[in-house]
């Protein structure tokens, strides 16, 4: 799988920052707060990208990688009414130890970057990862999602293996959403999740990711 990125570096007083986003816009994606979860919207195309820079994400312990979202419109149907607020999405390594509030400035200070194509593993038939259930409550355990808000964006740490096993969840949704939909027209409604019952969750919030083919732009 071939990935279009552009790599920005911001310099805040003594430390660099690099920053990762894809080349082209993910025109058909937009991700909602709705105080208790959040709910993501896709189409084909945004779904797999979004599971390459997942899969990025793992194997790019010094970086943010970041998904620029908020200013996109939404899917055609109509969306619950409970949540209006649209985020911008960054993925990062807990081993970085960034600190959210420093998130507006860099991104103030990104400017056009520079191109550059990686290649991943493809994703394959994606299966089922095998979780731990219970070293989710184990204090030393990192392979757990955390998120932060702050500046219109959702800040998603990681181990690399969290990332790994659940970038499946968005190339289950580009694999099969465009033959899911047209084949159940009373019910076109594909979706996974990250749920809490799931043991990748410590302090955050469940994910609700939904395939979605008819978009207003």
């Amino acid at each position: 799988m071939k990935l279009p990125l552009t790599i920005h570096q911001a310099r805040l007083g003594s430390t660099e920052f690099k920053v990762i986003r894809p080349a082209r816009p993910l025109v058909h994606a937009v991700l909602i707060d709705h105080d208790r979860h959040l709910d993501t919207y896709l189409d084909q195309d945004a779904a797999q990208r979004i599971g390459g820079l997942w899969k990025l994400a793992a194997s790019s312990p010094r970086s943010l990688v970041h998904l620029p979202m908020r200013g996109n419109r939404g899917p055609s149907r109509e969306l619950p009414e409970d949540g209006t607020r649209q985020l911008d999405l960054v993925l990062l390594h807990h081993s970085l130890q960034f600190a959210p509030s420093r998130w507006k400035e860099i991104r103030g200070r990104l400017g056009q970057g520079r191109p550059q194509t990686v290649t991943l593993p493809g994703p394959g038939r994606t299966h089922e990862a095998v979780i731990d259930h219970e070293a989710r409550h184990y204090q030393e355990n990192r392979d757990l999602f955390h998120q932060h808000l702050h500046a219109e964006t959702l800040f998603m740490t990681g181990s690399a293996k969290v990332f790994r096993d659940t970038a499946r969840h968005f190339f289950d949704v580009a694999r099969n959403g465009p033959g899911y939909v047209p084949a159940h027209p009373s019910h076109p409604h594909l979706c996974t999740e990250l749920h809490s019952n799931d043991g990748v969750l410590g302090d955050a919030r469940e994910i609700h990711i939904e395939y979605c083919d008819q978009w207003d732009s």
